[in-house]
């Protein structure tokens, strides 16, 4: 989930920066492809992944 956010992120950033639409100094291209790099970052440590752990380390769908 993290990877989309981080993707979109990074498309905002780009349009913001090729388009040069004038933002004000909070929402730069710069502070927006940080924000995406967070999310990337966070994504490639595994968190907000949306895995669950089963209480017998199983899969659910496995017979053995």
């Amino acid at each position: 989930m993290l990877g989309i956010v981080a993707a979109v992120l990074f498309f905002i950033s780009f349009l913001i920066n090729a388009a040069d639409i004038g933002t004000n100094d909070v929402f730069t291209s710069a502070n927006v492809m940080l924000l995406g790099l967070t999310a990337l970052a966070l994504h490639v440590a595994g968190i907000g992944a949306g895995r669950t752990r089963h209480s017998n380390g199983r899969r659910p769908w496995s017979r053995s």
